[in-house]
């Protein structure tokens, strides 16, 4: 086979392991999952209500267009509906403007650490990746601007940004817009919008009336828990849509995904109450941190990014020994941290006397 020589030097995404694989492990009956930032609360109860076998017709391809689903979405955001694009998830978005717009001869600007796939798909497509880094845990965005050049094609901005959990602020993403050249399209994933409380804040789908070289990134796989069905959306001017659209594949939403995300869409009081439950958890997440003198990012979206007493990757190993699945910081370039998802009430009960334990034998686990 004659693959393309930058596959030898990268490896495919690893996830953490599964609940089954703990269990196993272990020996354990109880395991609680708080590494892949899900909705701990499930999904709406519309959701659940519409899965029946009459749901779709299984024998009859999606509507490519996803008509009802664009049209639902455009009217809420006071948008056309020929500016948005849909996708298996917001990954495959990612995959369709990597084909689209990068390949050899041009670059990409990323933060580090930040969502791995954009990197990934970039180098996949024989682009140069320019790795800037956080400044504590923000985007350093004149930096960006200083790596912009003739070759530049896309711009990555990841808000709030995975791992850390920061929001990028709108006087600084505004200021930075107004200076990236009209031909590099800059990408803004708001995978984590829903859960956004700063009251700073302001609607990011604003801009895109202003700076037509603005994609925005949102999904129903985290607020609204539906990260088995793989339904994504990106939001921009039609002239970024079209050509994105020729490069999407034509069936690539399933029709029950997208029955069902039109019903999740519209429950907008689930939405509320798991932001409102989010930040009341986040806060305890907030406290505990204090209370034992460790760093915590300041996080805008549905996981935190803690400090640990001892390695990533040991208090990893520790927390699962106990039922608790959690990302280790030694594999989202953040060593000495660990990213959790902020749990239910129960949930983060039990990991705050996992984490307990951890501290009490740090010392003999270093």
């Amino acid at each position: 086979m004659r693959w393309r020589k930058v596959l030898k030097e990268m490896s495919p995404y690893t996830p953490g392991k599964s609940i089954e694989e703990v269990k196993a492990m272990y020996g354990l009956e109880d395991i609680i999952k708080l590494a892949s930032n899900e909705n701990p609360y499930g999904a709406s109860d519309v959701v659940n209500e519409q899965l029946s076998p009459q749901a779709v017709d299984l024998e009859i391809y999606p509507d490519g267009y996803a008509g009802k689903l664009r049209t639902t979405i455009a009217s809420e955001l006071e948008i056309n509906e020929n500016q948005l694009l849909f996708g298996s998830g917001s990954d495959e978005i990612i995959v369709i403007i990597a084909r689209a717009l990068l390949g050899e001869g041009t670059n990409t600007i990323v933060a580090t650490p930040t969502f791995p796939q954009y990197k990934h798909h970039a180098l996949i497509e024989g682009a140069e990746v320019k790795e800037i880094p956080l400044i504590d845990g923000e985007h350093d965005l004149d930096g960006f601007l200083e790596a912009i050049d003739h070759n530049t094609s896309v711009i990555w901005l990841c808000s709030p940004n995975n791992p850390t959990g920061n929001l990028i602020k709108q006087d600084q993403l505004t200021a930075f817009l107004e200076q990236v050249p009209e031909r590099i399209l800059v990408v803004l994933d708001e995978a984590y919008y829903e859960y956004v409380v700063d009251e700073h804040y302001i609607d990011t789908v604003e801009l895109i009336h202003k700076y037509k070289n603005v994609l925005i990134l949102r999904t129903f796989s985290k607020a609204y828990g539906l990260a088995a069905l793989r339904v994504g959306y990106a939001i921009g001017d039609q002239s970024l849509i079209t050509p994105l659209n020729t490069t999407r594949s034509p069936f690539n939403v399933t029709s029950l995904s997208l029955a069902l995300a039109e019903k999740a869409f519209a429950d907008k009081a689930f939405i509320e109450k798991c932001r409102t439950l989010n930040r009341a958890q986040m806060e305890r997440f907030y406290a505990y941190a204090e209370q034992h003198g460790l760093h915590i990012f300041d996080s805008q979206a549905n996981f935190v990014l803690l400090q640990v007493p001892v390695s990533a990757t040991v208090a990893t190993e520790e927390l699962l020994k106990q039922g608790y699945i959690v990302r280790s910081g030694d594999a989202l370039g953040t060593p000495g941290y660990i990213r959790v998802t902020v749990g239910t009430a129960e949930q983060n009960d039990g990991f705050f006397k996992a984490f307990d334990t951890l501290l009490e034998g740090a010392g003999s686990l270093k």
